[in-house]
């Protein structure tokens, strides 16, 4: 695997030095011929400015980041391009490659082009010798790199703030403005990605014809919202599970009473026998299950792994986990697909804190009152790196917006339905938004979902009224 991605990094930079001034030149990707996924993709190597938006203090740092692209071409002629924008912050296009055939059924006729914004995958990273291809833990990081890793990033302030979300968002931008344009231009983000899709356009991104914005982020100013309270968020939608069991007759047979009452009586045996957490990632049972609500499988099988436990089947966590890892195959795993923790943690805590001062220990108290949790509060706190001031875009929205369909989980444990709700009020303002909530479904629609989304989405590009049950899906709400 080393040998490979020496391989693969080697000719990325030669791709790079090869890319035209003004335009966005595609190549067939080094592992393109090897690797099933990734056959018939072309890839590009941007050079951009490191800080165009002066993110790193001052007008601006000298010297250019590297973007990495990844094209995927429709068979035949080409109806467009869709730009597949991944959330994290953190997460790179890699996560996509996995889901080409649902994403050509989805984008018919279609151009798929998936970039790695900055910090992320084969582009700059925060962190280059220790998040390289080649080094020990490839793109991840682990052991002693952590500490170097982080000795960098306060050893050249200047270089970890240009990983800025405004920044990301001039980078998108350039892109779009690079490649030449056959047929019509969708931009598709999820999660983050509907965070970055969205600063894009406040920039003035010109010749899109339509957004699709998938598990659309809170506005940044939703003081119930922000990442900060996001164990509050999991808490709800866990509870909602729970509840939908108490609804469903097998569910509820299965629990023998009330879900909650059950969940309760397991928490309270847990803090007394910790060795029965002993397999669980970080020992926190109600930040792993807050954790895995979104999981297409784990989500809705939340109230049977709960009796499990409680009947004392000793195998209930290698069930649990054995289905974690079965919805994360689906995603794939590629030399670049492990997300940047660093950058995770600079632009959870620079842009989408609005608790800047809580601390480790009030972060923990807020969990003993919940059922659930989320480990992402954990990530806005004690930040041992330089953080960005907030630019004048902050909280921003666009002040045109194209055609915009919005597809949402109304069990989504990241980025609550009510607060996506709210921001769609409110980018009314700008232009047509639509949305379509997917039931009992939550994070990633377009992953998680088994029923209508594929239908909505394809009908919203492709300019139909869509057809059986799905038809109504598609109207304004």
């Amino acid at each position: 695997m080393k040998t490979l991605n020496r391989t693969i990094a080697l000719a990325l930079l030669s791709l790079g030095t090869a890319c035209a001034a003004h335009a966005v030149e595609f190549k067939p990707c080094p592992e393109a011929a090897t690797d099933p996924a990734l056959a018939g993709s072309v890839c590009a190597v941007e050079q951009v400015p490191a800080d165009p938006s002066g993110a790193a203090g001052g007008a601006g740092t000298p010297g250019t980041v590297s973007l990495f692209v990844r094209k995927f071409p429709a068979p035949g002629v080409a109806r467009g391009q869709v730009w597949m924008i991944h959330g994290g912050p953190g997460e790179p296009g890699a996560g996509f490659y996995a889901l080409v055939p649902t994403l050509r059924e989805t984008f018919p006729g279609f151009d798929l082009v998936m970039p790695d914004h900055r910090g992320t995958g084969f582009s700059t990273r925060m962190c280059p010798l220790e998040e390289a291809p080649a080094s020990p833990a490839g793109t991840a990081l682990e052991g002693a790199e952590w500490v170097s890793c982080y000795a960098h990033l306060n050893a050249n302030p200047a270089h970890t703030r240009q990983f800025s979300l405004t920044n990301a968002a001039h980078d998108l931008k350039r892109l779009l403005e690079r490649t030449p344009r056959k047929g019509k231009t969708y931009v598709y983000g999820v999660s983050y990605g509907t965070q970055l899709v969205l600063r894009t356009l406040v920039l003035g991104a010109q010749h899109i014809d339509g957004v699709i914005l998938d598990s659309l982020v809170p506005l940044q100013d939703d003081d119930k919202a922000d990442l900060s309270r996001r164990s509050l968020v999991a808490d709800a939608v866990g509870r909602r599970r729970l509840a939908d069991c108490d609804a469903d007759p097998r569910c509820s047979a299965r629990m023998g009473e009330r879900a909650e009452a059950v969940y309760r009586r397991v928490l309270a045996r847990v803090d007394k026998e910790p060795q029965l957490l002993a397999a669980i990632p970080g020992g926190n049972l109600k930040q792993f299950f807050g954790n895995i609500l979104d999981l297409p499988s784990a989500g809705s099988q939340l109230p049977y792994l709960i009796k499990d436990i409680e009947e004392g089947k000793g195998d209930w966590a290698k069930g649990v986990l054995a289905g974690v890892d079965k919805d994360m195959a689906t995603l794939g795993s590629f030399p670049q697909s492990p997300p940047s923790i660093p950058l995770v943690m600079l632009i959870t805590a620079s842009e989408n804190n609005l608790q800047p001062g809580r601390t480790a220990k009030e972060v923990v108290a807020e969990e003993g009152d919940l059922l659930f949790a989320s480990s992402l509060p954990g990530f806005a706190v004690n930040v041992s790196m330089p953080l960005y001031g907030r630019d004048a875009l902050f909280a921003q929205l666009p002040a045109r917006l194209p055609p915009t369909l919005v597809i949402h989980g109304d069990r989504d444990a990241r980025t609550p339905h009510d607060a996506a709700l709210r921001h769609i009020e409110r980018l009314r303002k700008a232009g047509p938004v639509r949305l379509h909530t997917a039931r009992g479904v939550g994070h990633f629609v377009l992953w998680a979902d088994r029923g209508c989304a594929k239908a909505v989405v394809t009908s919203f590009v492709l300019g139909t009224k869509g057809r059986g049950a799905c038809a109504k899906a598609v109207l304004p709400h």
